[in-house]
């Protein structure tokens, strides 16, 4: 699986974690292991641009997906291949902001490490092409969302 993360946030972020973390979601919902997702960190001016650009709203807000190819948990994008596997696909990006992430965190009584876990949690589900505009939505996705954060929690041991 290729994951890559870009930290242009100027804030201090262990990459690497998002990294792995990405990587136990992916395997939680069975995407192919050849997939490619592109993490990006950017700083409140970044995110804010892109906010307005994408999503017709002012100011920057805590994480943003960019889906790529229709791949979806267990059965992923294309016919398969011959031997009925499903084809490998580029998943998309999820952007984050580290700066609103910790006011978030604060708010919320957890740290910011958390706080990105939950969030580029929440940006691969929505790249998987979950959504909470609905009621039942929301009560899958966040279901998920705490299941995949839970047993990493319990991976890394608290």
């Amino acid at each position: 699986m290729s994951i890559e993360v870009l930290n242009e946030s100027g804030v201090e972020v262990d990459e690497q974690a998002l990294a792995d973390l990405s990587r136990h979601v992916l395997d939680g919902m069975r995407v192919h292991p050849l997939a490619e997702l592109s993490i990006l960190l950017v700083d409140e001016a970044a995110m804010a641009e892109l906010h307005e650009k994408w999503m017709d709203e002012p100011g920057p807000t805590d994480v943003l997906s960019f889906p790529m190819d229709e791949l979806r948990p267990g059965h992923m994008s294309g016919g398969g291949g011959e031997d009925g596997e499903a084809d490998p696909g580029l998943l998309g990006d999820v952007v984050l902001c580290p700066a609103v992430a910790e006011r978030q965190a604060k708010r919320a009584g957890h740290s910011t490490r958390e706080e990105l876990e939950l969030l580029c949690t929440h940006g691969i589900l929505h790249l998987l092409g979950y959504d909470h505009a609905e009621p039942e939505e929301h009560r899958e996705m966040f279901g998920l969302q705490a299941g995949l954060l839970t047993s990493w929690r319990e991976k890394r041991g608290g």
